[in-house]
């Protein structure tokens, strides 16, 4: 709900996120970073520019390997789309897919029909279930927001590990700030570190099936490799609805029902956990990038928000208890257990404020993404 909040004059935006800020006319930084994302990655005849550029250095730098480029794919919407377009301009991706067990059928459906129709070589990382359920009830039991993480490093040190044993310099990532925003860090931060000191302190198995990124991996991988993360839907004007025609006609994808849902974890952690523990909307982020993105009015947003409250269906909630093993008393003390952040644990967070400049020039030279720097230090 954003009734008697602080709330952005541009998106829908609200003071429910602790580190927001209001400038003068009432716009948070969130539309500022947008705005400084519309400048990174242009629309129009320097768009096409800078995307012709960018596909013939990584057809160049790939031309003697089978694959010239990375493709993580969840058989969600974005990363369908992504597949799809890098086939469209002529690249030679590998898709790759991290299967935590909680995939649902239209899920590995999605992927099956894409990667077949599109003719591209799949790899799926399996991790082991034992060792990925205790990482996760670890991060529910550090009773902080991010604890749908584990997934999220994993499948980045995934496609770091597939580039490597490929030999490809270039992951494509589908993330598009044009339709998903930027997440606060007070909503969800990740980094290896994190991953290591919470998985430290309450978990019990070894984690040798599931892949963390840490700075030793950004040194070696990234510094040392030369791998770099491309952001290539943020190199289009994407628009969703076309996206979800272009998809269904030419791929047979079908829809899961809401975002993210394609994995029955991340559909329970965002529409029960993230609302019932931490008054989280993760809605009010994908809305405020439609505002900003012109595809979205700002009150159909608000009115969304407001009169339709997260659902969230309690056989999932059930389904997801059981899988985990959890008691309903395990799970209630879980819920009840006081909030609690990324700054209560061990992380990189204290070493990139110490390093803010390096970490900025970094980004400049686009070995680090540009948002790394404008979510966490601007």
């Amino acid at each position: 709900m954003t009734e008697n909040k602080k709330i952005c004059s541009r998106c829908v935006c609200d003071d429910s996120i602790p580190e927001i800020r209001f400038d003068a006319n009432g716009i948070c930084q969130f539309c500022h970073i947008h705005d400084f994302m519309e400048t990174q990655y242009p629309q129009g005849m320097e768009g096409e520019k800078r995307l012709g550029s960018l596909l013939e250095r990584i057809k160049r730098d790939g031309r003697r390997r089978e694959h010239d480029c990375v493709v993580g794919v969840s058989g969600g919407r974005d990363s369908t789309y992504l597949m799809h377009m890098a086939v469209k301009y002529g690249l030679r991706p590998l898709a790759v897919h991290f299967d935590n067990g909680w995939n649902s059928e239209i899920a590995v459906s999605n992927i099956k029909k894409a990667t077949e129709k599109l003719g591209v070589p799949l790899y799926t990382h399996v991790a082991d279930w034992e060792q990925f359920r205790n990482l996760q009830i670890s991060f529910l039991k550090a009773s902080v927001s991010d604890a749908d993480i584990p997934t999220d490093v994993a499948i980045f040190g995934t496609l770091h590990q597939a580039a490597a044993r490929e030999g490809v310099k270039y992951i494509l990532n589908g993330h598009s700030f044009r339709t998903e925003g930027v997440m606060p860090k007070t909503w969800t931060y990740m980094d290896g570190r994190y991953i290591k000191s919470v998985h430290r302190r309450f978990g019990k198995l070894p984690l040798s099936t599931v892949p963390n990124f840490t700075i030793f991996d950004l040194l070696r991988y990234t510094i040392a490799g030369g791998i770099k993360t491309i952001p290539f839907l943020n190199y289009f004007p994407y628009k969703r609805s076309e996206v979800d025609q272009i998809i269904k006609e030419e791929l047979g994808w079908v829809y899961y029902g809401g975002h993210h849902h394609e994995s029955h974890y991340t559909h329970f952690f965002q529409s029960y956990y993230l609302p019932k523990k931490f008054n989280i909307d993760k809605r009010k982020i994908e809305c405020s990038a439609l505002i900003r993105s012109g595809q979205m009015s700002r009150d159909a947003a608000l009115a969304e928000i407001n009169s339709h409250p997260y659902k969230f269906d309690e056989e999932l909630v059930a389904y997801v208890i059981s899988k985990f093993g959890l008691s309903q008393e395990e799970f209630n003390a879980i819920m009840n257990s006081p909030r609690k952040s990324f700054h209560d644990y061990p992380t990189y967070y204290p070493w990139m404020k110490l390093m803010a400049q390096p970490v900025r020039i970094l980004c400049e030279m686009g070995i680090l993404p540009e948002l790394l720097y404008q979510k966490y230090l601007a």
